[in-house]
């Protein structure tokens, strides 16, 4: 019974035990699911906290991105309007614009007729007056047109002489500046200094013991140096000196340079003074042959041949207004090539035409005719180029200019021969020359007072005011120089200067 009981009991425990674990089971998972929602609900709530804080976030930064796009929008649209704007007034300015256009047009226009009707209302009424004047004068139209102009001429004459002078000074500025340019530029690279050279014809003696043998036995010392030398041998009163006389300048120098050898020898005979000239001509022709080469080299000059070296080394015994020929020749040799590099012509015909140029001059006491047209058949029979004959010819305007280089020879001929020192005249040619030119322009009618002034190089003339006319002293200056050029002979350039002078006295008592 008991073990039933025991039995049953156990069975009942056991049962409760099962039951009471699956109550408390049960209760554990209602407290296991109670903290799981309860977790659940905190993350939730959590989760919607983070969503509501994104959102608020993104609509923020939505804001900010939005505001940033429409800002460059709304910049742009205020350019837009600004430059509509602009637009807009620019197209009425331009309107009005065009409206006063408009109305100059149409003025202009109806001025532009009138001046149609009134120019023709003038020539009608000049034609009219240049009737009346035909009839009145009893002239024919020709006669009455030029009567009007003289009129119109005489009315409008400060104006024609204001637009004359205007015009001439500009165009006398542009050229002069030009050429100054490049005369001064050829002149600086040029540089030389040049002496006027007299060959002396003079040979001083020790004493005048010398004479009486130079003259010798009879005179036939002096007989047998004149002989063999071709020249005159002048014995004066002239105090220790002997004068040799010669149209052959290289004879000059032959005769000059033998006796001077005598004299230091002291034996004067005959047979001596043959021997000696005949030493002193092969001398000498050694000389003219390497003045010769040493020109054509200094003037940079090839190609010659050695006769015509030969023969312009003759001009280093030549003088022409005291000036040595063949140190002018270079000098022009150096010009002429240095204007030629400047003005763009041929710098060797140049150089070429200007060192022969007075070729002539070497035998121009042996052979008939100006040194020009000796120097071209000179330059002819040696096979010279036809350019440089065409140079060298016109230096003395004896031919015309044919080429840019015979122009500038001759330019380069003023410059060498028109400097200061480089030639010189004997007072008498020089007087004759001033009393000359002055007397020239004293012809010319209106002419008061002239002066030749600056070495006969500028002639300065006074007109009475009361006959000469501001505009026909153009006239009047352009006549004298014409006169000049073709009446009198000069070296250079002559400058003509008229002087007007109206001057008007009152007395305050």
């Amino acid at each position: 019974m008991s073990l039933k009981i025991i039995l049953i009991m156990l069975a009942l425990s056991g049962v409760g035990g099962i039951v009471l674990g699956y109550v408390l089971r049960v209760l554990i998972g209602l407290a296991q699911r109670g903290s799981i929602e309860l977790e659940i609900k905190q993350k939730m709530l959590q989760a919607k906290e983070q969503a509501a804080k994104i959102i608020a976030d993104a609509e923020f930064r939505g804001e900010v991105v939005e505001t940033e796009r429409l800002a460059p929008v709304e910049e742009r649209e205020e350019k837009v309007a600004a430059r509509e704007e602009r637009v807009a007034s620019r197209e009425e300015f331009l309107d009005s614009r065009q409206r006063d256009l408009d109305e100059k047009e149409v003025e202009v226009r109806a001025r532009e007729q009138q001046a149609v009707h009134a120019r023709a209302a003038a020539e009608k009424l000049t034609a009219e007056r240049s009737k009346e004047l035909a009839k009145v004068a009893n002239l024919s139209e020709d006669k009455a047109r030029e009567e009007l102009f003289s009129q119109i001429e005489r009315a409008y004459e400060e104006a024609i002489l204001l637009r004359l002078q205007k015009l001439e000074a500009h165009g006398r500025e542009r050229l002069e500046d030009k050429a100054r340019a490049i005369l001064t530029s050829t002149i600086h690279r040029l540089g030389n200094a040049v002496n006027a050279e007299v060959m002396s014809l003079s040979v001083a003696l020790p004493s005048e013991e010398l004479k009486g043998k130079i003259i010798g036995k009879e005179g036939r010392n002096i007989k047998a140096f004149e002989r063999a030398t071709g020249v005159d041998v002048i014995i004066d009163d002239s105090p220790e000196k002997i004068t040799l006389s010669s149209f052959d300048p290289l004879r000059r120098a032959v005769a000059k340079i033998a006796l001077e050898k005598l004299i230091a020898d002291g034996r004067i005979q005959p047979a001596k003074i043959e021997e000696t000239v005949e030493k002193t001509r092969a001398e000498v022709a050694e000389i003219v042959k390497q003045k010769g080469e040493a020109a054509a080299y200094e003037a940079g000059v090839i190609g010659l041949d050695p006769k015509l070296t030969a023969l312009l080394g003759r001009l280093h015994f030549r003088t022409s207004y005291g000036q040595n020929v063949l140190t002018h020749s270079i000098e022009m040799a150096h010009i002429a090539g240095m204007l030629a590099g400047e003005l763009g012509a041929d710098a060797a015909v140049a150089r070429t035409g200007a060192l022969l140029h007075d070729i002539g001059k070497a035998v121009d006491h042996e052979v008939q005719g100006t040194h020009v047209e000796i120097g071209r058949r000179i330059l002819e029979k040696f096979g010279i180029d036809q350019r440089i004959i065409q140079a060298m010819q016109s230096h003395h305007e004896e031919h015309p200019y044919e080429t840019p280089e015979a122009v500038i020879v001759q330019v380069a001929d003023a410059i060498s021969g028109g400097r200061p020192g480089a030639r010189r005249d004997t007072v008498d040619r020089y007087l004759e020359r001033l009393g000359d030119l002055e007397r020239l322009a004293s012809t010319f009618p209106g002419v008061e007072k002239v002066y030749a002034i600056a070495a006969g190089r500028e002639i300065r003339i006074f007109v009475n005011p009361g006959k000469v006319s501001d505009l026909a002293m153009h006239a009047l200056a352009r006549d004298i120089a014409k006169r000049i050029q073709e009446e009198l002979k000069y070296p250079g350039e002559i400058k003509v200067n008229i002087i007007r002078e109206n001057r008007v006295v009152e007395f305050a008592r």
